[in-house]
């Protein structure tokens, strides 16, 4: 087999989570009597969402909360005046979007069944569809089992391969020492930087798909392996559940992990603010961390101050 023959499971279609007819008064309208007096506004809220890890483990922090959907309606609806219910519709939309990162696409419907038209019907609406951007994912790859070089190379270009996902980066190849007291060999290290559409859960389902390709056995915690694929972060989303934590719980302490990522980016900082290139300086591996061998798609130097966002 060859990491081409990677056959990766098709990604599930999104699921609907969807609140309808949530009703708030609001004051919006081209009249000025409609912004005096107000209207009943109805609006249905329709978000796709991965909800098949949600669903198989019964995971409320997996998928999102229609309650929080009809929250947002509410605040927009009976926040500031507006003329068209259109940018009633679009800024419902962004909040969805920008506060539950997991919803990868949002439709709006906003009704105004009273509005001022002198002809009988029964609704005036708008519909809209909106998509989320791709999220910026890190992962860390590892390896001191076999050819490892030839593993995060095959890795590597597995990566570029994972369904509606797009390799932005790949930092330079550190060589490490183990940080358990396993007799074991030196690791390879490195990190590389994903753009992807996927839920992090299907995304790292993926990953397993790449480690199972390497032979990857787990049956001794922190000993050698052909390949380890971590997800370190996926956009700024923080969780921890049984399956999944993010970030990485032990990324702010393994300077053979924050080390690559810098690589990349050396802006990079957890979503609470601590910055990377602070807690390298003190991570307890940091002496075992030295430049590794120059592998095939990997960077060859560092980067540059600005590093990639």
């Amino acid at each position: 087999m060859t990491w081409n023959d990677i056959a990766f499971s098709v990604p599930a279609p999104l699921s609907h989570v969807a609140v309808d007819g949530v009703r708030v008064h609001g004051k919006h309208g081209v009249f000025e009597s409609e912004k005096a007096q107000g209207h009943d506004f109805l609006v249905d809220v329709d978000m796709r969402v991965d909800t098949r890890s949600a669903g198989r483990d019964d995971a409320l922090e997996r998928s999102v909360s229609y309650a929080d959907a009809a929250a947002i309606v509410e605040e927009v609806v009976a926040g500031r005046s507006v003329d068209l219910i259109e940018t009633l519709a679009e800024r419902i939309a962004q909040c969805v979007l920008e506060r539950h990162v997991l919803v990868r696409e949002v439709s709006v419907n906003v009704h105004k069944p009273t509005a001022p038209i002198p002809q009988p019907f029964t609704d005036a609406r708008v519909r809209l569809t909106r998509r989320a951007a791709p999220v910026r994912a890190f992962i860390a790859l590892g390896s001191n089992l076999g050819d490892s070089e030839d593993f995060l190379a095959g890795a590597l270009a597995a990566l570029a391969r994972i369904p509606e996902t797009r390799l932005i980066a790949a930092s330079r190849v550190f060589e490490t020492d183990p940080v358990s007291d396993i007799d074991q060999d030196v690791y390879l290290n490195a990190a590389a930087l994903l753009e992807t559409s996927l839920s992090p859960w299907q995304l790292l389902d993926s990953l397993h798909e790449i480690e199972n390709a390497a032979r990857r056995t787990r049956t001794l915690r922190w000993g050698p392996r052909t390949l380890d694929l971590d997800l370190i972060s996926w956009g700024q989303l923080t969780c921890d559940d049984e399956r999944l934590t993010l970030p990485h719980p032990r990324a702010h302490e393994r300077a053979f992990v924050l080390a690559p990522m810098l690589d990349i980016n050396p802006e990079w900082s957890f979503p609470d603010g601590r910055q990377a290139s602070d807690l390298v300086k003190v991570a307890p591996d940091r002496a075992g961390l030295r430049p590794g061998p120059r592998v095939a798609g990997f960077a060859s130097e560092a980067r540059p101050r600005k590093g990639v966002r």
